[in-house]
């Protein structure tokens, strides 16, 4: 068989060149852009809402759990223990927590913490609510202008707290 013969003359047509439309992006960019940067303006917030870290050093962290066990002033949720560890010595137990942004103020060097759990003595009976919730930090929150981030927790709880009549001896 025989090749066909190419054709020749004007029956070739011609290539033409067609400018390319310059559009700078695609609408089908659009929604993942806008996407990132919504994650990018969540994420900046989170960062910025978050309060400070302190450390409290207890005899013992009974009840205590990463993530789990709230700290609480006057029964407000106002930070999470991050992490719970032994002091170098391993005399203590290091309870490091992650504050929200509004209890900063409460942050002083006279702050005292305890570990409210249920305790029965002869002379009292606290922390009952604790047998249902868990144990948690209980916050007293200092008067004293110089700010401080780690504090020796009380191994019982104080006979008054701040804001409430009464006197301790």
């Amino acid at each position: 068989m025989a090749e066909p013969a190419a054709p020749t003359g004007p029956e070739i047509p011609q290539a033409q060149a067609v400018p390319r439309n310059h559009r700078y992006l695609s609408l089908v960019w659009l929604v993942p852009i806008t996407a990132a940067i919504v994650a990018g303006w969540l994420t900046a917030q989170a960062i910025l809402r978050q309060g400070p870290t302190i450390t409290i050093s207890f005899v013992t962290a009974e009840g205590l759990e990463p993530g789990i066990t709230r700290l609480k002033y006057k029964d407000v949720d106002i930070g999470t223990v991050s992490a719970v560890t032994l002091s170098q010595d391993r005399t203590r137990v290091m309870v490091t927590a992650r504050l929200q942004d509004h209890a900063e103020p409460l942050l002083r060097a006279d702050t005292r913490f305890w570990i409210v759990r249920p305790r029965i003595s002869p002379s009292s009976v606290s922390g009952l609510g604790t047998l249902f919730s868990g144990a948690y930090i209980g916050v007293d929150a200092g008067t004293t202008g110089e700010e401080q981030r780690t504090f020796v927790g009380l191994e019982a709880p104080p006979a008054v707290t701040g804001g409430r009549r009464g006197t301790q001896y």
